[in-house]
């Protein structure tokens, strides 16, 4: 198991973790840590504890834009797929119509 110490507002936190996330895990605590700062400078100083609670209530924000703009994006790219489908199904049935078409004059006397 890896460990990391993280700061978030002047504290020292030692975190166990999977091997090989140490160096995520380190980035993660200093993206709290900068959410934490801005919101002290926003708000002025309040208790860790209601700290941590905005701090988790804007990367929960964060998350929940940043899930629906994915989901924005699968809706378009299904609609775009559903178009290529249908567009090679318009293809390929013109095709098969061309080929029908030659097969019929090839079987002309």
């Amino acid at each position: 198991m890896g460990q990391v110490s993280i700061t978030i507002r002047g504290r020292n936190y030692q975190i166990t973790c999977d091997d090989g996330q140490e160096a995520h895990l380190a980035r993660l605590g200093r993206y709290l840590d900068q959410q934490s700062e801005q919101l002290t400078a926003a708000t002025g100083s309040i208790s860790d504890a209601l700290m941590m609670v905005m701090v988790a209530l804007t990367v929960a924000d964060e998350l929940a834009d940043a899930t629906s703009k994915l989901e924005a994006l699968n809706s378009g790219s299904r609609a775009a797929q559903d178009k290529i489908d249908t567009g090679t199904a318009t293809l390929i049935n013109g095709l098969a119509k061309r080929i029908e078409d030659i097969a019929a004059v090839l079987e002309r006397p």
